[in-house]
């Protein structure tokens, strides 16, 4: 199965994650629509069709993906000199 790129599923876990936390529910309790869209695309890259299987998979490759490499100037980025 073709898996995205480790930094594509970071920041996808990074978003699903920020919405969870400040996106409220709707009036029948389910998730807000940024919610329901980035479940969805974590189960499509993760090839699953549960969030929570989403969600472990994509930890899972996360977990044995390689450490990402510094962007180089990235630490100096928005810093005048």
């Amino acid at each position: 199965m073709l898996m995205p790129h480790p930094a594509v599923l970071r920041g996808l876990l990074a978003e699903y994650e920020a919405a969870a936390a400040s996106e409220p529910v709707d009036v029948t309790g389910r998730p807000g629509p940024r919610i329901r869209d980035l479940e969805y695309t974590l189960c499509v890259s993760t090839g699953t069709r549960d969030v929570r299987r989403a969600l472990e998979t994509a930890r899972r490759h996360l977990a044995a993906a390689p450490a990402p490499e510094p962007v180089p100037g990235a630490a100096h980025a928005g810093v005048a000199d």
